[in-house]
């Protein structure tokens, strides 16, 4: 355990996993013509070249300055750690959005004390914007020279709310994804489909949408969009007691989160 890891830890934990973030994407808006393009867990499920580089740069940013921290990577980047911090990084959430030039991708940035979520970085290159969230202190979006905080207001109900989720990659799973969607929608104002989890999770601290559930997010989709709902005053929870993670992840406004909760457990959208 990290004797003492209070606000200066936290201090050089938000400007490294920042300065980070901030270097990566630039790299990637850098990108090349053409794009050499690979596959994974499915034919929908792409990896380029530009995440395996992003992903290398912020290992050598967050371990070349911490080098006894641990760290977690979507494209294979991990190793152990002994100062009681790992970083949990997606060097490119929103490929696909990336690979069509969609602006809506990200570089995400988490770092956990003693296990615990402690700090969050989305950085969004293409339209210029910046979340941060710090357990214990909140959250907030910067913006050109502007940073506004980010605090939750009183949802909308149910049937009044703007909700967004997002897709799996196998036939299967997308199946059982259709169906919950086509149950949601007569029940809610709308639904979106951004395509990058991290931007989801910033967005219900942001207020550009209400609440947010999705099945299949892995950690590094997960951390740092985490830190940032949370620390803005949403619940970030699973269904059925359990904590947010693969089987389900459900972020929305406290009085928002309840009647969501039911709505999913109902409809079996933790099931495939």
């Amino acid at each position: 355990m990290i004797q003492g890891a209070g606000d200066g830890l936290l201090d050089e934990l938000s400007a490294l996993a920042l300065e980070a973030a901030r270097a990566a994407g630039e790299l990637l808006l850098a990108r090349p013509d053409h794009l050499p393009v690979d596959t994974k867990s499915s034919p929908t499920d792409v990896v380029t070249a530009m995440d395996r580089r992003s992903e290398e740069l912020l290992v050598s940013r967050l371990l070349g300055a911490r080098p006894d921290d641990g760290l977690l990577g979507e494209e294979g980047g991990q190793r152990l750690g002994t100062s009681g911090v790992r970083w949990v990084v997606d060097p490119l959430d929103g490929t696909v959005n990336y690979l069509y030039g969609h602006p809506v991708w990200a570089v995400s940035v988490a770092a956990e004390v003693d296990g615990q979520p402690a700090v969050g970085v989305v950085h969004c290159p293409a339209v210029a914007e910046t979340y941060v969230g710090v357990r214990g202190r909140g959250a907030w979006r910067l913006a050109g020279d502007g940073r506004r905080a980010l605090q939750v207001g009183r949802p909308p109900e149910l049937a009044a709310a703007l909700v967004g989720t997002g897709f799996g990659y196998t036939e299967q799973r997308r199946q059982s994804q259709g169906r919950v969607i086509g149950a949601v929608l007569p029940r809610v104002r709308d639904v979106r489909r951004v395509g990058a989890a991290s931007v989801d999770l910033c967005w219900v601290a942001d207020g550009r949408l209400d609440a947010y559930w999705e099945k299949g997010l892995k950690p590094w989709d997960l951390a740092a969009g985490q830190v940032v709902a949370t620390a803005a005053g949403a619940q970030v929870m699973g269904l059925r007691g359990m904590p947010a993670g693969e089987e389900l992840v459900l972020a929305a406004a406290p009085g928002l989160a309840g009647p969501l909760h039911d709505l999913l457990c109902d409809l079996g959208a933790d099931e495939d």
